[in-house]
């Protein structure tokens, strides 16, 4: 790491990274300066400037204002800037864009194995203009800063190639992104969720209506539009994604709470990267962090598809009357079913399943056969299908609500 400082003039000096025997002479510093930080491949123990610029560095440019002399702080390797007026760490997220953090070499070898080296803008911006391709602002502003891995890059710039809705929606969603970028097989495992989850749904529905199957079609496709929103919600929570740049945050208590759900891993078994590590207790406050999420999102589906359903059933008696109609189920309560159940059992259950998807993943046979690890995921979100359709009716039944 070499600093200039161009309003030191005649004393312009070019300080090593020996830290923390850094000193300087606060009287060659002026209030303000403006100083270019040059920054190489990051290393445990930091040596000249001579061997941080060989072939294996790769620098990330920045101009930043300060006021103070302390004007870093050492985490890790070096990728915490402190005292910065309008600085960007940039690059913290569930999967490191840039490759910061980490906990020594081996790491660093293990990350660069499996995303690839970093690029600088240079590489970033030639890579993708030979394409024709505009990064979107945040991975630029990413690639300003530190960089973005190859792997990631690359995948990006194909899936938003892909043709019709898909590839726009790489490109206009960052959400959907940045998933993707995480782990290629997200919407394999939404679709599979949503065509297990409705053909299930449809046979029952059959089964339970019968002959009046059609006469009551209103009613199932209320409940299956219902249905695929909560299963892209039930994966779409708890799947990794990777977070490009440092999101603006609140401040005050509400932006303390933000930072502390924003560190959290996106599910309980989520698996740890270089630079990306995760206590026991943040494992267990995704539990329930998560749990708060589902119940939210099934109290609303609850209020949503019930409220269609009753209002549907209440106009059809309205015109014709029938001694077997069964009553109209209560509102809030069978919203407030939804939430409860898929906060405590469709939460536990699915945690378990991205977990378990996470071992089969990374096993050997599944890195050489990617096929095993898709159908093991078919196979077991058929069970969890299956087995939580009757603990639903179970508990609607206990509480009353059929």
């Amino acid at each position: 790491m070499a600093f200039s400082c161009p309003s030191f003039g005649a004393r312009e000096s070019l300080l090593s990274t020996a830290f923390p025997d850094l000193r300087t002479d606060s009287s060659d510093i002026l209030p303000k300066i403006r100083i270019e930080i040059r920054c190489f491949a990051p290393q445990r123990n930091p040596r000249s400037l001579s061997s941080a610029s060989s072939p294996k560095g790769t620098s990330f440019p920045a101009s930043h204002a300060v006021e103070r002399r302390d004007l870093f702080a050492e985490k890790g390797k070096w990728m915490t800037f402190v005292e910065m007026e309008g600085g960007n760490g940039g690059g913290d997220g569930k999967l490191p864009p840039g490759g910061g953090g980490g906990e020594g070499d081996v790491g660093d070898d293990r990350e660069e194995e499996e995303f690839g080296p970093v690029m600088n803008f240079e590489e970033v911006m030639k890579e993708t203009e030979s394409r024709g391709v505009r990064l979107p602002a945040d991975m630029l502003e990413a690639a300003k800063s530190i960089g973005i891995r190859r792997v990631l890059l690359f995948r990006y710039l194909d899936l938003q190639a892909l043709p019709g809705l898909l590839g726009a929606a790489i490109r206009s969603f960052s959400m959907l992104r940045n998933r993707m970028l995480a782990d290629p097989t997200f919407l394999f495992k939404v679709g599979t969720e949503i065509v297990i989850d409705s053909c299930c749904a449809t046979f029952a529905e059959v089964q339970k209506r019968g002959k009046d199957f059609w006469a009551e079609f209103e009613l199932y496709a209320a409940d299956l539009l219902v249905g695929v929103v909560v299963d892209i919600a039930l994966v779409g929570l708890l799947a990794p994604y990777v977070r490009f740049g440092r999101p603006s945050m609140p401040t005050g208590f509400l932006g303390g709470i933000t930072r502390v759900c924003g560190a959290l891993p996106s599910s309980v078994f989520e698996a740890e990267r270089p630079g990306c590590k995760f206590t026991l207790q943040q494992r267990i406050g995704t539990y329930f962090y998560k749990g708060v999420l589902y119940g939210s999102v099934g109290f609303v589906c609850g209020i949503v598809g019930q409220g269609i359903a009753n209002t549907i059933m209440t106009a059809k008696r309205s015109m014709k009357k029938s001694e077997e109609d069964i009553p109209v189920p209560p509102l809030v309560k069978s919203a407030a079913l939804w939430g409860v159940f898929l906060a405590v059992s469709s939460n536990t259950r699915y945690q378990i399943i991205n977990g378990l998807e996470r071992v089969v993943e990374g096993s050997p046979l599944a890195r050489r056969l990617p096929p095993v690890a898709m159908a093991f995921t078919v196979g077991v979100r058929f069970a969890n299908n299956i087995y939580g359709g009757m603990q639903f009716v179970d508990w609607a039944r206990w509480s009353g609500v059929q």
